[in-house]
Parts: structure tokens; sequence; C-alpha cells
């Protein structure tokens, strides 16, 4: 077992969860973060938690540059890079998002590839994405997105520019069997505090009232806590080096979400769309909007990720997508992030 494990962005939504679970078991966690002003907040938001924060310490590092990721990494035993850029909105340059995402990744490689195990946080937008799709489409281990197929968002290929440069990067260096990837479906759940990142703004919009009708898209989900104890479990198996464990308890539709959301939260019902945007109209507002766009290549497919192999060989299950919707948005409506 690892003693000192370094999370990279440990602000972030996962990486807070993970972090938690982390000092809870007993080990010593020691989180990159950029502005090192932040760290207060993270201290508290993990102490309120249930955290012994006295084995928790910080250093300031970027993705998007050398400085500091040595010092990160030193005499650490294990490595959680979740750290990797979200944006808000998706540029019309397909790969404006690469740089950041690849870069930053082999940084942290490099810094830490002789800190024992290393667990990189990956997507399954990496691999759910190319042409000729069935209707209902299993998503494995050994898929990949198509970075040039025309409707991959810029995000997704980001994500799997990133993750093929770390193995890539693993298998130059002759520490593939030390490196895990770990891809998760749409992360909801609780988090921490208010600062709940990009992750959950499809809750929130939807609570709020900003979508007058959804798109028939599908999308494989998973909760936060599941995604952390993952990460946890993948340190701590030797056998998961080598190897891309999705992270996914079922798959919903945008309504199915929205219904869930209205059962459970009478205040919000009437602000919550129930409605369904034809797939031609979508189409026709992609064309003026960048995030109708990303909508996309996901209309007519619905994901299914194969997860029984992660569970085999760790051990994790993952709790019932409904839980986790229901969660994020009873978190956000208590915290009124809303």
């Amino acid at each position: 077992m690892a003693d000192k494990v370094l999370v990279t962005g440990v602000s972030g939504f996962i990486a807070k969860h993970a972090a938690l679970q982390l000092l809870n078991k007993g080990y010593e966690v020691r989180g990159t973060i950029r502005a090192l002003s932040k760290a207060i907040q993270v201290k508290k938001s993990l102490e309120e938690a249930g955290a012994d924060i006295d084995r928790l310490s910080f250093v300031a590092a970027d993705l998007s540059s050398d400085e500091g990721w040595e010092e990160a990494a030193q005499d650490c035993d294990g490595v959680l890079h979740i750290a990797s850029p979200f944006p808000t909105s998706q540029p019309r340059d397909r790969y404006a998002l690469v740089p950041a995402a690849r870069d930053g990744a082999l940084r942290v490689l490099e810094a830490a590839k002789k800190a024992g195990h290393i667990v990189m946080t990956s997507s399954m937008v990496a691999m759910m994405y190319r042409p000729d799709r069935p209707p209902v489409m299993p998503v494995t281990e050994d898929d990949w997105t198509d970075e040039d197929w025309r409707p991959v968002t810029p995000y997704a290929v980001s994500k799997t520019a990133a993750e093929q440069a770390a193995w890539d990067a693993a298998v130059i260096g002759g520490f593939k069997h030390r490196l895990t990837t770990v891809n998760p479906g749409l992360v909801l759940g609780p988090p921490l505090d208010d600062d709940v990142g990009a992750s959950l703004d499809l809750i929130k919009l939807m609570m709020k009232g900003a979508y007058p009708a959804l798109p028939k898209a599908s999308y494989p989900i998973v909760d936060v806590r599941d995604v952390a104890a993952l990460h946890l479990a993948a340190l701590e198996t030797p056998e998961t080096g080598g190897r891309r464990l999705i992270a996914s308890a079922d798959t919903l539709s945008l309504k199915d979400i929205a219904a869930i959301l209205r059962d459970n939260f009478p205040d919000y019902a009437k602000k919550i769309p129930s409605a369904s945007l034809p797939d031609w109209l979508v189409r026709v507002m992609a064309n003026v909007d960048r995030n109708i766009a990303s909508v996309l290549p996901d209309l007519g497919v619905e994901p299914k990720a194969q997860t029984d192999y992660v569970t085999d060989l760790t051990g994790v299950t993952f709790r019932p997508a409904r839980d986790a919707v229901i969660d994020a948005g009873g978190t956000l409506a208590r915290l009124k992030a809303i």
C-alpha cells in the first residue's frame, strides 16, 4: 500500500472526493492546486466531511507549466492524476483543448514515473465516438474514439489525445504495467462544497429552468463517490496496471434525468423541462450554438458500459444512476447552488 499519494487538481469535484477517501484510509495526501489561496477552502471542505487534514499538504502546480511538478511528485508512493481542463463551452477549433490536456498529462507522468502506481482520470468520451455505431452500443475497454470523426467534440478529442499520449509515454518509458486509466461516464452525485465545477452544470441548468426542451440523448452515469473509490482500488491493485477501467452504473436519457429531478424536487418541478426536441431541430440549432452542436454525436445512440471486469478486478460496484442524480440535485439545492 502506498503511504503518500499525490492527487493532482485536488480542488476539483472528483479529486476532493478521492482525497477524502484517501485521508479516511490513513494515507498522507499531497494535492496540487493552481493557486495556493484555494487550499484554505479545500482544507475546510475536507475537514467538514470528516477527514483528518493533518495529513494533507499542497503544492502549487499548473498543467500548462513544468514548474512545480518534480517537487509535487517527490517521495510519493502513488499518483492520482485527476486534473484536466473541462470547458464550460465548446471552442470552435476541435483541437483547441488538446495541448493543455495532452501536455499536462505528459508533465505529470514525467514527474511521477518513479512514484509507484499511477492512476489517471480519462473519460468514456475517449471510447464512445466513431462512425456507424449501432443504436444500442456496448462500450468496452478496447474501444477508442475516432478523433477524426467530424461530430466529435473538442473535449472528447482532448481526452482521447491525452489518454493515447499517456499510454504511448508509459510504453516508451517502460512503466505501462504501473499505469491505469479510469474512464468515467457522466459524473454526478454530491459535491463536497459549493465549488461544484462544470460536471454538475447539467443538473443545475435543468433545475433552474434553463432548458425549455431536451435533445433525445442518453449518457452513461456514475456517482462521484464510486469514481473516487475506483481510483483508490486501482492504486491498491497491481493487477489493474495496463488496464482502462470503465466507471459507469447505467445509462439514462436526458428526459429520464429530468423526470427523476421533477419527482424528487417538487419545488423545482415547474422549471424542469419535460418536452423533447426533435433531432432535426437539434441539428438546425447546432449551426448557431456550439453547445447544442456538442450533443450531435449522442443523437440516436444509447451507450451501454461493460463494467463486469472492473468489479472482478477491483471489487468496486456502482450505485444506481438514479441515486447519483438525486444526490446531486439534493446537495445543489441544500447548498443553494442553483
